[in-house]
C-alpha cells in the first residue's frame, strides 16, 4: 500500500513539473556581429536567473526559457560578453537581434622549453617535468584535498585546510543562498556543463555565481587546491571543485 502511495505521489510530482516546464515562457532571437551583421554560430547563452543554457545555430538563431526580468548572458570567443534583460515586449512580440562587439586580441608571447632527451630511459625520465600534486581522501567526505608536494607535512596541511576554509566559505556563501542553488542547478544542466568544459576564463562562472575572479581563486586556495589546478583547470572542473568543497564543509559543519 505504501509503495502504491509513493508511486502516486511521484507521478503527481512529475506531472506538475512537466506542466510547469511546458508553461515556462521562452524568448527567441538572432546573434550578429555588431560591425558586419555576420550571423554568429555557437554563441553561448545562459539564463543567469534560471540557470539554463543554449547555443545559437548556424543561422545565429536561439531559443531559451526565460521570463520577464531574467538576465541572459551571451559569450563568444573573441567577442565582448554582454548581458541582456528580458522585457515584456520581447516575450510579446518575439525575435530580437542581439549584436556582439568583436575584441582585438593580443596574444602573449609563448616560450616553449624543449626537453633534451639522451635516449637513456633512466636519465630522460628525470628530465620530464611532472606535477607533484597529490590528492588525499578522508573517510566520510565526498572526495579529498590536494596537499601539494609529497612531503612529511602534507597530511597535516590537508587536515588544517579542511577546517580553516569553513569561516571563509561561510562568509562567501552564507548570505548567497540564491548562488548556492545556482551551483547545484549548474551541475545538473548538460548545456551549461558542456559550455564550462570548454572555457578557461572564469567569465561565465563569475556571472552565474555573482563573485569576482579573485574570490574564486581564494575559495580554491582555502580548499587547498594546488596552484596548478587553479591556473589550468577548465571552468567545469572549477565548478565541481567549489561544489565539492562546499558539500564537504557542510558535512563538517553539521558534525
Amino acid at each position: 500500500m505504501k509503495k502504491i502511495f509513493v508511486y502516486i505521489i511521484a507521478l503527481i510530482s512529475s506531472t506538475i513539473t512537466l506542466a510547469q516546464q511546458e508553461n515556462t515562457p521562452t524568448v527567441s532571437g538572432k546573434v550578429l556581429n555588431a560591425a558586419t551583421d555576420q550571423k554568429l554560430e555557437n554563441v553561448n547563452i545562459v539564463n543567469l536567473s534560471q540557470v539554463v543554457g543554449t547555443i545559437t545555430n548556424d543561422n545565429g538563431d536561439f531559443t531559451i526559457q526565460a521570463k520577464v526580468n531574467d538576465t541572459l548572458y551571451f559569450s563568444y570567443i573573441g567577442y565582448k560578453p554582454i548581458r541582456v534583460r528580458v522585457t515584456n515586449d520581447w516575450i510579446k512580440f518575439g525575435d530580437v537581434k542581439i549584436e556582439m562587439t568583436e575584441l582585438g586580441i593580443a596574444l602573449e608571447e609563448v616560450v616553449v622549453a624543449d626537453v633534451q632527451l639522451t635516449g637513456y630511459l633512466e636519465i630522460d625520465a628525470k628530465r620530464i617535468p611532472v606535477y607533484n600534486n597529490y590528492r588525499y581522501s578522508i573517510s566520510g567526505l565526498n572526495s579529498g584535498y590536494e596537499g601539494g608536494s609529497k612531503q612529511p607535512g602534507a597530511v597535516n596541511k590537508v587536515l588544517g585546510a579542511i577546517f580553516n576554509p569553513a569561516d571563509f566559505l561561510y562568509n562567501i556563501f552564507s548570505k548567497r543562498a540564491t548562488e548556492l542553488r545556482k551551483l547545484r542547478k549548474m551541475k545538473k544542466d548538460d548545456q551549461i556543463r558542456s559550455l564550462l568544459e570548454n572555457k578557461f576564463d572564469r567569465e561565465t562562472l563569475m556571472a552565474l555565481l555573482q563573485i569576482e575572479r579573485l574570490d574564486i581563486d581564494e575559495i580554491l586556495r582555502n580548499c587547498n587546491y594546488s596552484v596548478d589546478f587553479i591556473k589550468f583547470a577548465n571552468d567545469l572542473q572549477i565548478l565541481d571543485a567549489i561544489s565539492e568543497c562546499y558539500e564537504e564543509y557542510k558535512i563538517l559543519d553539521r558534525k
